[in-house]
């Protein structure tokens, strides 16, 4: 045991990450020469060689490709290309109805890809352009919509709620549960934030109400194949019929078969789906590899024991190792991507957590808001870039960032809600059990 060399291979990873190395690389490379240093080169490479089956070869982690190519087929297929009309329909009438209406799509979005870079994606595309037309200052309307693509990792199917799961060994089906009140918090947060801009500024929200299209029924009809499709996946999962994983296999098969019966599957979309899937899937698994073999590294130095053990004695209360947990997240979230940031952490968080008793359920949750506030947070919030990328004839960089400041407080406030009552999130898990 050498603790020392555990602080190094931190400290040595970090570098890394500041330079930019891709982070799956940085931590194999930090894995592979502590444990070089540690316990000799044959059991290094050993580690190495038997790593990436005994992670990937896991009936758990199959459900990471199943409802990734369910969120794409969905996307592909336009299947959720009528979240926004139909929501407009019930709340375009409302005071920045289609602020409103456009986080209610993104809530709806996410319930189909797991995803908030697609989330963001698809409804930047057909909302900021209504929204500017409509007399919102652009900056807003697109900072509405970055934030509003964070739920995507937040309402199940998340594909970071399952790779915590999988690190963690916890339910991923009570992290996906646990992440519908939260979801729906922060959904509520974002309004709020909307209808307060737009009675105090009516100038860059406008006051008056909007009419909604002449689509009606129409409009609506159109998510009825996302409504089914959600009904399919959650009905099934939540009332024990299926697994998580399983339900990834069940919602995959379900939306070819639903974009069959509409008509809307074409050889392209399928193939885009498929080609998108595979090398998505490849990317989330090496950072696994690379977490997995992290975690391996710092048992073997004995870090793990020590800093549990180093938290157990300093006597911190609870509030107090929240604090520091919730700093470190928000400050990771400002130069990494969600994926890298998480995977980096858990292997010395998890013991910590686990010695105080606290929930690893609950704390899933936490991580995966405090890494989606990350996704919005200068100078590297990757949802402003796709923001950019799909409406800059209307905003810069800049100006999203701009727009996003109202809603990175809300989301500092659900933060402070969810630490406080841990209740509210473990509400509902503690219902299927």
């Amino acid at each position: 045991m050498n603790v020392d060399i555990g602080l190094w291979g931190i400290g040595i990873l970090a570098l890394l990450l500041v330079l930019r190395l891709p982070v799956a690389l940085s931590l194999i490379l930090v894995s592979f020469g502590g444990i070089w240093s540690l316990i000799g080169l044959n059991p290094a490479i050993g580690i190495l060689a038997n790593t990436p089956y005994s992670f990937v070869a896991s009936w758990t982690m199959s459900a990471v490709p199943m409802f990734l190519l369910m969120g794409f087929v969905a996307f592909h297929t336009g299947m959720t290309g009528g979240l926004f009309e139909a929501a407009k329909v019930v709340l375009a009438r409302l005071p920045g109805g289609l602020a409103i209406s456009s986080i209610f799509a993104c809530s709806g979005f996410a319930a189909v890809s797991g995803s908030s870079l697609a989330c963001s994606a698809a409804m930047g595309r057909i909302a900021i352009p209504e929204m500017v037309k409509a007399g919102y200052r652009p900056s807003v309307a697109a900072g509405c919509i970055a934030a509003g693509g964070t739920i995507g990792a937040l309402i199940p199917p998340s594909i970071l709620m399952i790779i915590y799961g999988v690190i963690a060994e916890t339910s991923i089906t009570q992290v996906f549960v646990g992440g519908i009140s939260i979801g729906i918090l922060t959904a509520l947060g974002y309004c709020l934030v909307v209808l307060v801009i737009c009675w105090l500024r009516p100038d860059v929200i406008p006051s008056r109400a909007e009419m909604a299209d002449n689509q009606g029924y129409g409009a609506l009809a159109k998510v009825l194949p996302v409504l089914a499709l959600v009904l399919l996946v959650f009905g099934g999962l939540f009332s024990g019929l299926f697994t998580a994983t399983e339900a990834g296999a069940v919602g995959a098969l379900g939306t070819m078969l639903l974009a069959l019966a509409t008509r809307t599957l074409s050889w392209a979309a399928l193939r885009t789906s498929l080609i998108e899937t595979v090398t998505t899937t490849g990317s989330l698994l090496i950072i696994g590899i690379g977490a997995t073999m992290f975690t391996r590294f710092l048992g073997i130095s004995g870090l793990s024991n020590f800093i549990s053990q180093a938290v157990a004695g300093s006597d911190l209360s609870y509030f107090a190792l929240m604090l520091i947990i919730v700093a470190i997240y928000l400050a990771l979230g400002t130069f990494m991507e969600p994926f890298g940031a998480m995977l980096v952490t858990l292997p010395v968080f998890l013991p910590v957590l686990e010695a105080q008793q606290i929930s690893l359920v609950w704390f899933g949750v936490l991580v995966v808001k405090l890494l989606e506030i990350g996704m919005i947070t200068p100078p590297v919030g990757m949802n402003v870039f796709v923001i950019k990328n799909v409406a800059g004839k209307y905003v810069s960089v800049t100006q999203v960032f701009a727009g996003v400041l109202p809603f990175l407080l809300s989301d500092l406030f659900v933060v402070a809600i969810v630490v406080a009552a841990p209740s509210l999130v473990l509400f509902l898990p503690q219902l299927l059990q």
